[in-house]
């Protein structure tokens, strides 16, 4: 296994619930070191907090640790969430321009497909769970 195949990053136990361990992770872009990242926009940080099945029992609340998932799986992960939503938008308003001959109309149609894509996504959220799958080790000091 090369390290290149994993996506890492540092964090913070947050909260430990039976079996689940919830990370929260700063959320980086690549230019963080930039000199001008205090006036640049799309230098912002965020934080996500991930849910972590852990049956180790070795982890306490407030260590910091490292959470890993396969780049593969954030590609996948990535795809679901952007780009699959982004086709369906275009195909729903080329195909509402189509029938109905109204841009206003077609672009509404596609607009409206967001709403049952992400509630579908919403339904089959511990189907994803099972599918990408997060590791949790500890930062060796």
């Amino acid at each position: 296994m090369k390290s290149t195949d994993y996506i890492e990053h540092q964090g913070k136990i947050e909260r430990i619930e039976e079996r689940r361990i919830f990370v929260r992770i700063e959320q980086k872009t690549a230019c963080q070191d930039c000199h001008a990242g205090s006036l640049c926009l799309a230098s912002d940080k965020k934080d996500k907090v991930i849910e972590i099945n852990d049956l180790s029992g070795s982890f306490t609340l407030q260590e910091k640790v490292i959470v890993t998932v396969r780049q593969s799986m954030g590609l996948f992960a990535a795809f679901i969430a952007y780009i699959m939503p982004l086709l369906f938008v275009i195909i729903a308003i080329i195909a509402g321009i189509y029938a109905t001959g109204s841009e206003a109309i077609g672009g509404l149609i596609g607009l409206s497909t967001l709403l049952p894509f992400y509630f579908i996504l919403y339904l089959l959220r511990d189907k994803m769970k099972k599918k990408i799958i997060f590791s949790l080790s500890k930062i060796p000091e």
